[in-house]
């Protein structure tokens, strides 16, 4: 089993930045890929981005590329979500996943940190 602990959500206005955390425990995470999502309200859950925790490789949606930047501390077992230039339409529950493909085969999910762009 994983377990998986998100921070560092919060209200900032359009333009701010952002750092997301999240922590993992439980069974070693190096043959696992670290996904993001995002659930607006009355929309469903988007993914974001992932990166493939053994390589440091990684993917993103089209609607974040060179905004969003995912990166993981190996040693603290945590990966991370830059969020830049954030926009209104941010604004969602952020989770972060572990599974085995780049998009999909997600199995571990954390509790969700919520994120509110002003405008």
């Amino acid at each position: 089993q994983v377990q998986l602990v998100e921070s560092g959500g919060g209200l900032v206005q359009a333009g701010a930045s952002l750092r997301l955390s999240c922590a993992a425990s439980g069974r070693t995470f190096s043959s696992y890929y670290m996904g993001w999502f995002r659930q607006a309200p009355g929309k469903e859950r988007e993914f974001v981005g992932s990166i493939a925790w053994s390589s440091g490789s990684t993917y993103y949606a089209s609607s974040v590329k060179g905004r969003f930047t995912i990166s993981r501390d190996s040693a603290k077992n945590t990966g991370y979500l830059q969020l830049n230039s954030l926009k209104p339409e941010d604004t969602a529950v952020y989770y972060c996943a572990g599974g085995r493909g780049w998009t999909t085969q997600y199995v571990y999910w954390g509790q969700g940190t919520q994120v509110t762009v002003s405008s």
